[in-house]
């Protein structure tokens, strides 16, 4: 059942938001002791740094909406060298315990999104990042947080098992902002998706599966598994991901 007043678009990320933390919750709840500290996918972290990332990334979103919610700060924010230090510090924390932090977190954020009021859900709220978006872009960005993070975790979760929706919501996402920026590739083909996209005048143009060309925009999937008209090393390097969404709706600067 919806709560009161949630948005007919709401519905079904609320609930992909929740089967995708579900599938994150178990694997960390697997991993072993010497599991959770070897090295995920990202420089320089452990798989207890990804897990403490996120739980502390869902929190952050949990502070958004009530944001969203009310139109004030509901306490302090947490500052970049703040959250910092935090993930140091919890990724010391066992399985059992990052497993359950991240499930506490989870259910908050899911439960302020089934209650959250209608009109709610289009207030703009500020990311730690600078840049601001309706709180509506609090569910596909938390979707993005789950999936991106099960896969860096290097415990079997691959691109292939990102669901197909969230791909497409991805891709429209990040080559929206790409092609604003004149990132130079002429076309993208989600072929299993059959979806294209044109990008730039001129440049290579590749395709793939919509999980292998988003793999490689994400910086996780070497840009060999595509097919392009191009040399695969002569591709154009995708910038830092993920980029901020457009169509823009300002940053926080823009306030003062």
């Amino acid at each position: 059942m919806n709560g009161p007043g949630l948005p007919v678009f709401g519905t079904g990320r609320i609930e992909d938001v929740v089967r995708s933390g579900d599938r994150l919750v178990r694997a960390a709840a697997g991993l072993s002791g010497t599991e959770l500290r070897d090295r995920s996918g990202l420089p320089g972290w452990t798989r207890g740094h990804v897990l403490a990332h996120v739980a502390h990334g869902v929190e952050a979103y949990v502070w958004l909406l009530r944001l969203a919610h009310t139109g004030r700060a509901p306490a302090p924010r947490t500052d970049a060298v703040t959250l910092a230090a935090a993930v140091e510090r919890d990724a010391a924390l066992s399985a059992e315990r990052l497993a359950a932090r991240l499930r506490e977190s989870l259910d908050r954020f899911a439960a302020r999104a089934r209650t959250l009021p209608a009109p709610a859900w289009d207030r703009l709220v500020p990311a730690l990042a600078g840049w601001r978006h309706p709180a509506w872009y609090l569910l596909p960005r938390c979707l993005r947080e789950l999936e991106t993070h099960h896969l860096d975790l290097g415990v079997g979760h691959g691109t292939g098992q990102w669901p197909d929706g969230y791909v497409s919501w991805a891709l429209d996402d990040t080559l929206t902002t790409l092609r604003a920026q004149g990132f130079p590739l002429a076309s993208v083909e989600a072929v299993d998706l059959g979806r294209r996209w044109s990008v730039a005048s001129a440049g290579p143009s590749v395709a793939g599966a919509g999980h292998q060309v988003l793999g490689w925009l994400s910086g996780r999937t070497p840009a060999g598994v595509l097919t392009t008209d191009s040399p695969a090393r002569l591709l154009p390097a995708p910038p830092a991901w993920p980029q901020p969404p457009l169509p823009g709706w300002g940053r926080v600067d823009d306030e003062t």
